[in-house]
């Protein structure tokens, strides 16, 4: 059977960092530092992106690449023993399962970024009705925009790699810097901007060892990667042999990292904006409102309070940068099922995209109705849990189960002097005994 595969570096890193690119970065990150200490949090999340995330990311890299497979099969054919491949088995299932469920509570989020885009133009069209029910909660507006948002996500990984993934990664990730960037120079602009901007840039460095805090950072850093559930690994698999993967997964964590910073430049100077205009922003707690309310509550406050034409169109561009955002990341989480279903079980990929749809929908319409007990459950279960574990175990096959000498044959076919550069002097001790130990401790922080 053919496989997909990505036509130049542009287009993987598009892709990888538009699956990276969610609304963990526009969303969470943002509200996650406003919670955690601004500047502190910021500084945290930098350091653990690059001494964590980034080695994760390339033994998902490095394994994708050199058994061109689903996650299933992947870390199967690279065990030897009967044990080793029963575990292989068992975490490949277990990312699948982490990224259909990270998937199922994302597409309710995404959905209310959809129903609140079209807000604006409803207003223009003076259906005032229908602007109210758009952006007010109820289980009819929650399920379908799930749906809709579902519908997107399919029609796209349908398509394949090369149709799907590779042209609509391309197409999103520019407009997504584009409008982000237009977007914060538009809210530096206004009053109030600068506090915010403090806010978010100087750090209190009294807050840097608060176990919260790193585990947030953390948390944060793989769940905007993407890691651990195997998007990263079967996005490796479409790779061509020829690239050079350090310098690749290099340019997509800096790339998420830079996506993530800008998000908190527009959204914490937006935040203190709305503060201006008379917006309350502070919780009881005594900390800045974050979270769904703040994406859903004071920014759309902020946006009405500028009044008129500007009001509107600034409130829809906000919108569409965030429903951008949230589909260059559901068609990698998407991916993972569907690319297993495809090769190990030999389904027509049209079906298995429709049918793993149908059942990430079934799962969302669970959760929308029963949203007190199940919505912050699977968040935690996944971002907070599953993903460092699943990580840690991708960096355990990397540095003990895969042969040494397969990576470095692996990694030479794109970089033949790679053996001499420092990735490769530093990687293979880090990635097989630091990085899980690191993540293990950073993880049992949070209990």
């Amino acid at each position: 059977m053919q496989r997909g595969q990505f036509s130049s570096r542009l287009a993987f890193i598009f892709a990888a960092s538009g699956s990276a690119v969610g609304l963990g970065n526009i969303w969470g990150f943002p509200t996650n530092a406003a919670q955690n200490g601004g500047a502190a949090f910021v500084l945290m999340y930098f350091i653990l992106a690059f001494l964590l995330a980034y080695p994760a990311l390339m033994a998902e890299l490095i394994i994708g690449r050199h058994t061109r497979a689903n996650m299933v099969s992947a870390l199967q054919s690279i065990s030897l023993g009967h044990t080793a491949k029963l575990m292989g088995r068992f975490v490949g299932i277990g990312g699948m399962v982490t990224a259909g469920l990270i998937l199922s509570f994302y597409s309710i989020v995404a959905g209310w970024m959809l129903a609140f885009m079209l807000d604006p133009l409803a207003a223009v069209l003076g259906q005032g009705n229908v602007s109210q029910w758009l952006t007010e909660d109820s289980l009819m507006r929650n399920v379908g925009f799930s749906a809709i948002f579902v519908l997107l996500t399919v029609l796209i990984i349908s398509a394949g790699v090369e149709q799907g993934i590779e042209k609509w990664s391309s197409r999103l990730m520019p407009s997504l810097f584009i409008l982000m960037s237009a977007l914060i120079i538009y809210v530096l602009t206004q009053d109030g901007a600068m506090e915010g901007l403090k806010h978010y840039l100087v750090p209190d460095f009294s807050q840097i060892t608060n176990p919260d805090l790193i585990v947030s950072a953390m948390g944060q850093a793989f769940f905007s990667m993407s890691l651990g559930v195997g998007t990263m690994l079967v996005y490796g698999s479409y790779i061509r042999a020829d690239e050079n993967l350090p310098t690749v997964g290099a340019l997509v964590t800096l790339t998420d990292t830079s996506v993530a910073f800008l998000a908190g430049l527009l959204v914490l100077p937006a935040i203190f904006v709305a503060q201006n205009l008379g917006v309350t922003i502070y919780a009881e707690s005594g900390n800045l409102i974050a979270g769904p309310d703040l994406i859903f509550q004071v920014l759309p406050a902020l946006f009405e309070g500028m009044g008129g034409a500007a009001g509107l169109f600034v409130g829809f561009a906000f919108f569409v940068l965030m429903s951008i955002a949230a589909v260059t990341s559901s068609i990698s989480m998407l991916e993972v099922p569907v690319s297993y279903a495809v090769e190990a079980h030999n389904v027509n990929r049209n079906k298995a995209t429709w049918l793993v749809g149908l059942i990430i929908f079934a799962i969302s319409a669970t959760i929308c109705l029963n949203f007190e007990a199940l919505f912050g459950f699977v968040i935690t279960l996944t971002t907070e849990r599953a993903q460092p574990l699943l990580s840690m175990m991708l960096c355990i096959f990397a540095g003990w189960v895969f042969y040494r000498n397969s990576i470095l044959e692996e990694l030479k076919s794109g970089n033949p002097d790679v053996e001499s550069g420092i990735f490769w002097k530093i990687w293979p001790v880090y990635v097989k005994f630091i990085c899980p130990v690191l993540i293990l401790l950073t993880f049992a922080q949070g209990f």
